[in-house]
């Protein structure tokens, strides 16, 4: 499972709430950061590396150095070890594979493909039920699914063309991938969240299972309360008229994030599940299990 969605949408908080309730379920997962986010291990007061690290039961977390991936990739791919050791210490293949565009997203989609096998290729590694990726923000997200394609139309032939080819397979492979997209209820991530699902389904050829909208504010207020209220506060005085103005603000948001979610519901295909706005300074474990009761 893919997890994306425009920068600022809480895209890394859905995607471990999705681990801890597919968890929960039995199922074994681990959820994969990228870019060095450390969001897993802030939430947990883990520290996660490229090594598989275990947050509860049937939970495990990794988070995917490009570095890492691509010494991993050559570990398994050569078996001689002097050609490795003679491949490490060249200077030459560091500056090549630092400055090859793509090479550092295909070794990361490399490295979930291998979490995500059947017969994993690290030793002694131990297959998903499910693997999630919190992949890059919407500006990067789509361009990052595209890599296997494009190194594959580019190198053709070769080892590098045939792993990039294997990797697209996996990507665009609907009964073994899907896409799920985040969104806030705001004007702005409404219209990209359905750009981006135009984008991933024409041009990336993957599929979008579902759409999240994340922190939407309780529905408290019907009009004639927000009426009432408006009247209220033109009477009161002191505490109860920043009372009543700060009730008034809640119910004008909370309806103006409905609009919005109706706006997403008639833009989209995918089917939308709501999640609630968490009114937390900082969202932890303990917090996430609150957005995990939620998620059908």
């Amino acid at each position: 499972m893919v997890v994306t969605g425009k920068g600022g949408v809480g895209k890394s908080t859905v995607a471990l709430a999705l681990g801890m309730k597919a968890a929960e379920r039995g199922r074994r997962t681990i959820v994969c950061e990228v870019a060095s986010q450390e969001r897993i291990s802030h939430a947990f007061q883990r520290e996660v590396g490229f090594a598989e690290t275990e947050l509860q039961k049937n939970l495990y977390a990794i988070s995917i150095d490009p570095d890492e991936a691509m010494r991993e990739y050559v570990l398994l791919s050569l078996k001689v070890k002097a050609m490795r050791d003679l491949l490490f210490r060249s200077k030459l293949f560091t500056y090549l594979a630092a400055a090859t565009p793509g090479l550092r997203e295909l070794v990361t989609i490399g490295k979930v493909w291998e979490l995500a096998l059947d017969e994993r290729k690290v030793k002694s590694g131990r297959p998903y039920d499910l693997v999630i990726l919190d992949a890059p923000a919407t500006g990067h997200g789509v361009g990052f699914l595209q890599t296997p394609k494009t190194f594959a139309n580019v190198a053709r032939v070769g080892p590098i063309a045939t792993q990039a080819e294997t990797l697209n397979r996996f990507i665009t492979n609907h009964r073994k991938t899907g896409v799920a997209i985040v969104a806030l209820p705001e004007e702005m991530p409404v219209n990209e969240t359905a750009s981006l699902e135009r984008d991933l389904t024409r041009t990336v050829n993957v599929a979008v299972d579902q759409i999240f909208m994340n922190g939407l504010y309780p529905d408290r207020f019907t009009m004639d309360d927000q009426s009432s209220l408006s009247v209220g506060v033109e009477n009161a005085s002191g505490p109860a008229q920043d009372a009543i103005a700060a009730a008034l603000a809640v119910g004008r948001r909370s309806h103006s994030q409905r609009e919005q979610l109706a706006r997403l519901e008639g833009m989209t295909r995918a089917p939308i599940t709501t999640l609630p706005f968490l009114f937390k300074p900082e969202l932890g474990a303990e917090e996430l299990r609150e957005l995990v009761a939620v998620i059908p």
